[in-house]
């Protein structure tokens, strides 16, 4: 399939002879595939199984600490452990989905995501239950990876673009509601029950792959690779720059989300003194601006190159992660300013790392699963080395903010240097 920029020569009017070399912007046939609303909602919910099976356990963490005499450390290594079994789940798992298709990969990784559930019930201790999650999360890897892969089997660019932003929208809600429903579950059944409910909703997921989700990746193109294909290719992946370079943003991206996650709680209710029900309508409106956002951007790649949206979006979004700083030290317009200035931040993040991931995966049409794989892995590590640097630095307001902003400047300097983008005349989009 032809990129989405090339080299072009234009030759002189008295030789005919190529001299000038640009890189310019060529449109991809439009695909014949379009997509329904049900199987747009099918990937979305396959790409937030992750999130779901993370943000459903939430609430149940004081609980299962109690209940197992573990320490609440020891605890929240249930939730980190099934970070680090997803990073490592996605480089292995994209790879296979570009050798033996999506469907199967997805399946196997959706009963692998039941059986765990079942186990998490009846775990004796918090060692078996850690170790569980980790596995758990390296099946929920097939879930996200496929989803993203089987988008670029069937589009590039803009519709590429739009069609990730509608995910957006799934990916988004659900989260926003799973502690609260799982909250609920807990009360109800306890803790054990939160992992049946994650185990019927793999079941349901599987069923419905089965049945409307077509195979996207046909024999004819499946890298059969051993263990040395799949160096080769991620060693592919690393020696391309622009990969490289567009892949960081949406991991930095990451860290902005994760930095917001992680020191939110105590920011907002120990620094201003909001309870507990207070905070969750603030992270739910904040979830808006996200998904807010993503639905925006799919308006705005009909009209617009995912370029030409991610390099003027992600300049909105530093200027208002700077301002955000200078608003929270000095402490003017108070929490209400802080928090009209987040939002329009967090909303500028629906048009950043999507766009990035679509301009990075146009390439890799023939390894789409291994490349996605990679996106997924850069985006959980950088999100998991950068959060914690809040806490180190004090957990305030103030630490915050900043590395949130210090992140979506380093994804700025990355497309500023490392890239064409704001380059005149070698742009991927027009100047």
């Amino acid at each position: 399939m032809r990129p989405l920029w090339h080299v072009a020569r234009t030759p002189t009017a008295e030789t005919g002879v190529s001299k000038r070399y640009d890189l310019v912007v060529t449109t991809p046939a439009p695909p014949q595939y379009r997509p329904g609303p049900k199987y747009v909602l099918l990937l979305g919910s396959l790409a937030a199984v992750p999130a779901i099976t993370t943000d459903i356990y939430l609430p149940s963490l004081p609980t299962v600490g109690a209940e197992l005499g573990a320490t609440a450390a020891a605890a929240q290594l249930t939730i980190s452990g099934m970070l680090v079994g997803g990073a490592v789940g996605q480089l292995v798992i994209g790879p296979l989905s570009d050798r033996f298709g999506r469907r199967l990969p997805v399946l196997v990784g959706l009963l692998g995501h039941v059986l765990t559930s079942v186990l998490c019930m009846i775990a004796p201790n918090i060692t078996a239950l850690i170790a569980l999650r980790v596995l758990q999360g390296f099946f929920n890897a097939a879930a996200s990876v496929v989803a993203i892969a089987v988008i670029r089997d069937r589009f590039v660019g803009s519709d590429a673009a739009r069609l990730l932003s509608r995910l957006m929208l799934v990916i988004g809600v659900a989260p926003l509601f799973a502690p609260a429903v799982g909250g609920a579950i807990a009360h109800a059944w306890t803790w054990r029950g939160v992992f049946g409910v994650l185990a019927g909703l793999g079941v349901a997921l599987a069923v419905l792959v089965w049945r409307f989700m077509p195979e996207t990746l046909p024999a004819d193109r499946r890298r059969i690779a051993g263990p040395r294909g799949v160096a080769r290719g991620y060693l592919e992946l690393l020696r391309d720059r622009r990969f490289m370079a567009l892949a960081l943003i949406p991991g930095m991206a990451q860290a902005v989300i994760m930095s917001y996650v992680v020191g939110s709680t105590y920011v907002f209710q120990r620094e201003h003194g909001l309870d507990a029900n207070q905070f969750a309508l603030l992270f739910a409106i904040n979830g808006v601006a996200l998904v807010g956002g993503a639905q925006v951007n799919a308006h705005l790649v009909k009209r617009l190159a995912p370029l030409r949206v991610l390099r003027v979006a992600i300049v909105v979004q530093a200027v208002l992660g700077l301002t955000l700083v200078a608003v929270t030290a000095s402490g003017l317009g108070g929490l209400a300013l802080m928090c009209v200035v987040l939002w329009l931040m967090l909303s500028m993040q629906g048009l950043v790392p999507g766009n990035a991931s679509v301009l990075a995966l146009n390439d890799y049409g023939h390894m789409a699963g291994t490349a996605a794989a990679f996106l997924g892995a850069m985006q959980a590590a950088l999100g998991g080395l950068v959060a914690p640097i809040v806490g180190f630095t004090g957990g305030t307001g103030v630490s915050m903010v900043a590395v949130m902003t210090g992140s979506v400047l380093v994804g700025f300097t990355v497309l500023a240097v490392a890239t064409p983008a704001y380059r005149r005349g070698g742009a991927w989009g027009a100047p």
